[in-house]
This record gives C-alpha cells, structure tokens and sequence, in this order.
C-alpha cells in the first residue's frame, strides 16, 4: 500500500506518495532520538525510533544504564503508514509539535517501562549539514535539528520506579533524516578498510539556567574539521551567539576510549567550559547503532513484529566494545559561574594521534 495518512495533508516534497520518498537510496532514514537523565550519575535513559522507507523497516529502542546494568527494550516491524509512530510497546506522540513530544514504552515482561513527556526549554536548533563523500559514493548526507528542554513522567527500571520531575530531569532530544549507513552491512568494495566516518565525534549539547551552548566536531585525524558548531542560543528569544572555533583538550581513562574529562574553550568569545562526565551509556551495544551483527538500525528482522529485551553488564560485556562507537554520558557543564548539565557524547573512529590512538584497535595510554 503506498496511499496513507500523510496524503491527507500538505506535505508532499515530489511527485510521488508521502511513503516513497525522493531518493532510492537505500541508506535513506528519518529517526527519532531523546535522552533523560536527572541532572546526576543516578540513571542515563537513551531511547529512539527511526524509519527506513527504502528497506521497509521501521524500528525502535530505549536504553537505560543504572549501576552496572545495561537494560534495553528493542522493536522492529514492517513499515507501514509512516505516521504511524510506534513499534510494539513503544510509541511517540507528538503533542504540540517543537514543543511537547510523548514516549511510551508499554509495560512488559521486560524489564524497562515508562511515560514521559518533554517540554522544551529552548527553540529548535537547526544544525549544519553533514555531507561524507568516500571513493565517489555519499555515505553521510543529513539534516538535523536539535534541542534541549525537561521531562515530565514516570520510568521504571528492573522493578524500581522512578518520578520523573522537571525540576531535575532533563535531556537533549534531536530528529535527523538523509543518508547515513543503515540496515543489513553492505560490501565495502574500493571502501575496504575506510572507516565512514573516521577520527573524533564530539557532541556536546548543554543546557544552563537561561541558555544553551551547543558544540559538535567531528574532526579527522590530520586535524580537518568536517562538521563544526559552537553556538550560545537564549532561552528568553534574543538572537544566537556564533561562539567561533572551538579547541578541545580531552582526558581519557586509561586503557580505553572513554573521557573522564574535558575542557572546551571558544576563545574568540573568551569562554571556557568544564566538562564532568557523571554516568555513561554505552549507547551503541544492543540498540542499533552498529555494534551487534543481529540488530542494526534498519535491519529486517521478519514479517511480524520483533520486540526483545537484554539486560547486560557494563563491566564485562558492553565496555569492551561499546567504547568503540558511539558513547554517551550525561555530563555537569560549568563555566563563569553558569552551572548546567547535557549530553557528552563522543567516539573516537580509527587512529586519532592526538591523544595517543594510533590505529583503529589502540587504547589511551
């Protein structure tokens, strides 16, 4: 069925149905992404759902780190109207859009549950484009925008139940879409051995009392800058502030691939940020992200709908080698007497000489 419940309304960007989009690619996605933490090391919740018209999956996740325990609940089914926002227990509900946006994950015999709701603190940031060519081929063409703001609910993990308050529970969410490596591992061909997108990916959102600052660099190992942002944005409306380059000075645990600190300072605006990682979330093991060879973001996991739960330890089974991709912690941010708390997300991807990796397999000194 190509007909659905989009056609309804004027949002058409080709000729063609809303469930088809302009490019057949099959990389294309469109996804969801949040994270909820209380403004401390207590838990870390990362939670999402993309869609992947041209591989005809739609999939869903929520991932939360509470003391060694790594939880995640994980669905994915066939896609079908694409405003149909939910995968077996998880569903997203969007109330006032840019504003307030639901997820639910259904309570289950697995051991994640929750009902929360996000109100946001600031506007909708648009962020730059991220364009990778390797070898003649886009590999990475996407547009984001992100934002920051408060959860309101409830969440359950492995039995306990947390209230969720806005008077210290918050998070960053973002909604991206493009073309991005997704699905079933293609063959690299010319691309044996590159990494997509090789060197540091530093993603650091913040939010303080009355403002954001939002830095991302993802910068190569010979120091090239693909993807830069350094930006103040102002609760109250007034217009943003372009913070100038930013340089990056990283302490890692020793042994690994994990910040323990970092220090990011924009000179040109004359600001130096402290940055206190206080819980990470292996994000990358068990959800989609790339580290499990049965279950990838866009990956077809059969005619029916697939719902999974796991529960790991950090220690002995993610670590090792969800330090390799993608990690996330939430972090206490602090500069000129401003206080705030955020994502900290980064990855190191291949060699980065910089700070002593020098291959894709080494670990910090």
């Amino acid at each position: 069925m190509t007909i659905s419940s989009w056609d309804e309304f004027p949002v058409h960007q080709s000729p063609d149905w809303i469930r088809n989009v302009s490019t057949s690619d099959r990389n294309f996605y469109d996804r969801n992404y949040f994270c909820l933490h209380g403004s401390s090391g207590e838990l870390f919740a990362i939670f999402g759902m993309g869609q992947y018209p041209n591989l005809g999956v739609q999939d869903a996740f929520c991932c939360v780190r509470r003391g060694d325990e790594h939880h995640v609940v994980r669905g994915s089914r066939p896609l079908t109207d694409r405003m149909d926002m939910s995968v077996g227990p998880m569903r997203i509900e969007v109330i006032v859009p840019l504003q307030k946006v639901r997820f639910i994950v259904e309570p289950s015999e697995h051991t994640i549950a929750m009902d929360v709701t996000w109100d946001a603190a600031i506007r909708a940031i648009e962020e730059p484009n991220q364009f990778i060519r390797q070898e003649g081929r886009v590999v990475f063409n996407t547009q984001r925008f992100a934002q920051l703001g408060r959860w309101e609910g409830t969440l359950s993990v492995g039995g306990e139940d947390y209230a969720v308050t806005p008077d210290r529970w918050g998070g960053a969410r973002d909604r991206s879409w493009g073309i991005r490596p997704v699905g079933e591992p293609e063959g690299d061909g010319i691309r044996q051995g590159v990494n997509v997108m090789s060197g540091m990916w530093n993603y650091f959102p913040m939010m303080f009392d009355d403002h954001a600052v939002l830095y991302m660099n993802n910068e190569r190992d010979d120091g090239h800058r693909r993807l830069v942002e350094a930006r103040r944005v102002w609760a109250d409306g007034r217009p943003d502030e372009d913070l100038g380059r930013p340089e990056h000075d990283h302490t890692f645990e020793s042994g690994t691939r994990v910040l323990t600190h970092s220090t990011i300072t924009f000179p040109e605006a004359g600001i130096q940020i402290d940055c206190q990682p206080l819980l990470v979330n292996f994000v990358s093991v068990g959800t989609g992200y790339g580290m499990d060879a049965d279950w990838r973001h866009g990956m077809y996991q059969g005619p029916d709908l697939v719902v999974q739960g796991k529960v790991l330890s950090v220690e002995s089974e993610v670590k090792p080698i969800g330090q390799y991709g993608v990690v996330d912690h939430v972090a206490r941010y602090s500069y000129d007497g401003n206080v705030g708390y955020g994502l900290y997300e980064h990855g190191f991807f291949g060699p980065f000489h910089r700070y002593g990796l020098t291959d894709a397999a080494a670990v910090a000194p």
